[in-house]
């Protein structure tokens, strides 16, 4: 079959079967530029956002309360089969003053009936991963716009399901990459933008955050199903928080792309061990093999030679880190704890860790903007706030979005494809081009308002 026809026949048929396999059936896509991209996609002006969400547990509800908290947003209606959390939201809206919005909780699927409205103009999801690609499928073909939690995609079949759906629909499907709102992130995109670093060479990113303590949510919150993961697959689990920002830094998608890369891990023991320590011996987690290894390293190389070092442990004791390295031929900038060297500074052999004189300088407008705003509505240092400020404005303004559906599942890629590497002795793995030669003749990055 054709890709296109074997990627409706694979939607019609779910994607139960593929969510943990490595997708080679996926025929290879054509280099032909699709006539229907949605790069810079740009949507009518919405006089106010009408907002329906799936998905409101322990990320999903931070989400509501952001929402609730913008003006020009509807919240419209709420959809989770867990009737506790289902409950909290409702209540926090009607205790803030606002509309209750209609609920949705009989059953997983229960979202599809929600999806039948409309009245419901944007969707948010935030479910457990195996769910992200199908529910944003399903949004897209109801006629509304998709707003997806990380990562996007877990298999290639999904990420080209997510592409030709977006494309065929001409709706957003934008994954929910909040650090690349971060304040040192935006600041450091600034930075970038101005060349004060020079060529961009080489990046460096990680998601490190011991979480072995996750373990101990058995029945509900993210811990029941994400540690599952580190028993279903090797590799880099979950690459976006560090890799989104160094996409952007490096116009990833726009003038360049991801090319090839290679990963491989080290033991996977400290699982087995925190299992032991905390759980009885006939418990599941005692009983779990976990092959994903405590620490994954994955080097990415564009096609433009620029090399990403990619780090993954969220199961080794030591201080979180997601590493936001970028270095060009006039200097450095290097984050946790943040520091600066620059050629132009004649001292470049040490670090200056005096941020106040940069921030003061290449704070991204966008923070400047919203800074009072994201300190008191919080969310990861602001940074879930301004996000979602952001979507809000350009869905009002008919502006495109920072990140499109070529991001998400350029970015979530890395998931499945380090696992196929790591299993086959660190074997050098092709990564798509999702945009099929669109990059080439896209435009940096404008975070303009």
């Amino acid at each position: 079959m054709k890709r296109r026809q074997f990627i409706k026949t694979a939607t019609v048929a779910g994607v139960g079967t593929s969510l943990l396999g490595c997708s080679t059936l996926v025929p290879k896509p054509s280099n032909q530029i699709s006539v229907n991209s949605v790069m810079g996609l740009r949507v009518p002006r919405m006089e106010r956002v009408r907002v329906g969400f799936i998905g409101v547990g322990q990320r999903g509800f931070w989400h509501v309360k952001t929402l609730a908290s913008l003006d020009g947003v509807d919240i419209k209606a709420i959809c989770d089969p867990h009737e506790e959390v289902l409950n909290r939201s409702l209540k926090h809206l009607t205790d803030s003053g606002l509309e209750r919005p209609d609920a949705y909780g009989a059953g997983d699927l229960d979202y599809k009936k929600m999806l039948e409205r409309d009245d419901i103009d944007i969707v948010i999801i935030a479910t457990p991963w195996r769910w992200h690609a199908q529910m944003s499928v399903d949004t897209m073909n109801s006629g509304k716009h998709a707003f997806i939690e990380v990562p996007a995609t877990m298999t290639e079949e999904e990420s080209w399901q997510l592409v030709e759906t977006s494309e065929k629909t001409q709706l957003n499907c934008m994954m929910l990459e909040n650090v690349c709102y971060g304040r040192d992130e935006l600041m450091v995109l600034n930075m970038v933008s101005q060349g004060l670093f020079g060529e961009i060479t080489h990046g460096e990113a990680a998601y490190i955050h011991e979480l072995r303590w996750q373990m101990k949510e058995v029945e509900h919150k993210t811990g029941s199903w994400r540690t599952d993961w580190h028993a279903k697959r090797r590799g880099n689990l979950y690459p976006t928080h560090g890799l989104g920002p160094i996409a952007q830094y490096m116009d990833i998608n726009r003038g360049d792309r991801f090319d090839f890369m290679s990963s491989m891990d080290s033991p996977a023991l400290g699982r087995a061990i925190y299992g032991k320590e905390n759980f009885a011996n006939d418990h599941k987690r005692n009983k779990a093999k976990y092959i994903a290894g405590d620490m994954n390293t994955t080097i990415i190389k564009t096609t433009k030679g620029k090399t990403i070092m990619l780090q993954h442990d969220t199961t080794t004791p030591r201080p979180y880190s997601r590493h936001n390295l970028i270095q060009g031929t006039e200097g450095a900038f290097a984050g946790f704890p943040n520091r600066i060297a620059l050629d132009a500074s004649g001292d470049y052999h040490k670090w200056d860790y005096d941020m106040d004189k940069w921030y003061a300088k290449y704070d991204h407008p966008l923070w400047t903007k919203l800074q009072k705003e994201a300190e008191e509505n919080g969310g990861h240092g602001g940074m879930d706030f301004i996000m979602m400020w952001r979507i809000i404005y350009c869905l009002r303004n008919g502006l495109p979005l920072d990140q499109n559906v070529y991001d998400a599942v350029a970015w979530s890629s890395i998931n499945y494809l380090s696992h196929q590497s790591v299993t086959n002795r660190s074997k050098v793995v092709d990564i798509p081009d999702f945009t099929r030669g669109v990059w080439e003749k896209t435009k940096t990055l404008s975070l303009a308002f």
